[in-house]
């Protein structure tokens, strides 16, 4: 029995943590115990706090304004670490239970796909609508704004939306990314946007190495400024410590092997067989489109064989798969003939964004690898395809952090 009675009269991160541990859902942990002492720090600090602008915007704020002094926003948190070491369950624990009106928490790369959506929509405005949002915006914030300069508008969307914005898997990989990402947090920061980001690498590795990184150290020292920079490096790897001991294909698809993929997601993701009605779908947002996920939970998430690779899906949306979830499980992988060469195609396309990411892959089909395909004119590029199938059963693979691609 869950110790609901604690839960129920003041949640908070630590006595979330420690519930978890009473019901021996967690082991002891000396980092995770640490970070839950930030998560603590922060959710008592958001009890009452609304940014600046949002208080501007009420007659009621503006009429006692005189008396009352506008708190800054609390520091935000940036909470980095190794794989598998619960960076994202803590994040999840936080972000349940924060007493934040509007919050959002959305993978990094979903993130900047939408932020990519907004700049499209920027620049798709007349020069007139551009001067009209900016003139609001200044009559708003009460600053000068550049009539060219896109951010301080989509900050503002974002945080009329997001007082409260968690980020998991923060990275940034490419120039165009890093100097997006340098102006966009710096206007939410502006905007008094408390954020909370889950990483594999500390702010100084941030864009390691990258074209013209000193632009982007601005944005890495600002971090550090507005954000308590927080460790999780514990000596267990709990991601990998859940695949110890189970298969990741199985054959051939059967009652059986379906059940012992249901198994594996349940123990995967901490949660009961009796819970199995309760566990939430997602989506993606790609190119504009949504993709439903069946489902989704901690970085986990379930799909048939028939609904991303009978579909008219691409490479696109296997990336975005593969970017957003550590762990996917395929059911129903069929034999592959010349009657499902594109089928045959697209699962090639799919594995390949799987394994280029680090992605953990447990499924079940109709044969062992080297037996998938029967037929077709896809051959020689199934071979490539049979023998990552095989290496990603391999415990080098399974300890591999997701993102990172064996071939860099």
């Amino acid at each position: 029995m869950k110790n609901t009675e604690q839960r129920s009269v003041r949640r908070t991160p630590v006595t979330e943590y420690q519930a978890l541990m009473q019901d021996g859902e967690l082991k002891p942990d000396a980092d995770q115990a640490s970070a839950v002492e930030a998560l603590e720090r922060l959710h008592h600090e958001l009890a009452g706090y609304a940014p600046v602008d949002s208080q501007k915007n009420s007659w009621f704020a503006r009429l006692f304004s005189r008396y009352h002094t506008i708190a800054e926003p609390p520091k935000g948190i940036y909470l980095y670490g190794g794989v598998g070491r619960g960076k994202s369950m803590l994040m999840d624990l936080f972000y349940g239970i924060a007493p934040v009106k509007i919050k959002r928490r959305v993978h990094f790369h979903e993130f900047m796909l939408d932020i990519h959506h907004h700049l499209k929509a920027w620049h798709s405005l007349s020069s007139q609508q551009r001067q009209q949002t900016v003139k609001e915006l200044q009559n708003i914030q009460g600053r000068k704004i550049d009539l060219d300069d896109p951010m301080p508008a989509i900050g503002r969307q974002i945080a009329s939306k997001a007082t409260l914005l968690c980020f998991d898997e923060l990275q940034v990989t490419d120039i165009a990314d890093a100097m997006v990402v340098a102006r966009l947090f710096s206007e939410l920061f502006r905007q008094g946007v408390v954020v909370v980001a889950t990483s594999n690498r500390q702010p100084d590795d941030l864009y390691k190495n990258g074209l013209n990184r000193h632009r982007f150290v601005p944005f890495i020292d600002r971090v550090k400024a507005e954000m308590e920079i927080v460790a999780l490096n514990g000596p267990v790897d709990y991601r990998y410590d859940r695949l110890k001991g189970i298969d990741t294909y199985f054959y051939p698809v059967n009652e059986n092997t379906t059940a012992a993929l249901s198994a594996a997601f349940f123990r995967l993701t901490d949660r009961s067989v009796e819970d199995r009605d309760k566990v939430p779908s997602g989506e993606l947002i790609v190119q504009g489109r949504k993709l439903f996920v069946p489902k989704s939970a901690r970085g986990v998430a379930v799909f048939s064989f028939k609904r991303l690779c009978a579909n008219p899906l691409g490479p696109a949306d296997y990336l975005a798969i593969a970017r957003a979830y550590h762990t996917v499980i395929m059911v129903a992988i069929p034999e592959f003939t010349h009657e499902n060469t594109s089928e045959a195609t697209r699962f090639i396309h799919f594995i390949d964004a799987l394994y280029e990411h680090g992605v953990k892959f447990l499924c079940s089909a109709a044969a062992p690898p080297e037996l998938l395909y029967q037929s077709g004119n896809s051959g020689f590029e199934f071979e490539r395809t049979a023998s990552r199938l095989m290496e990603m059963q391999s415990e080098d693979y399974l300890t591999r952090g997701h993102g990172k691609s064996n071939t860099v």
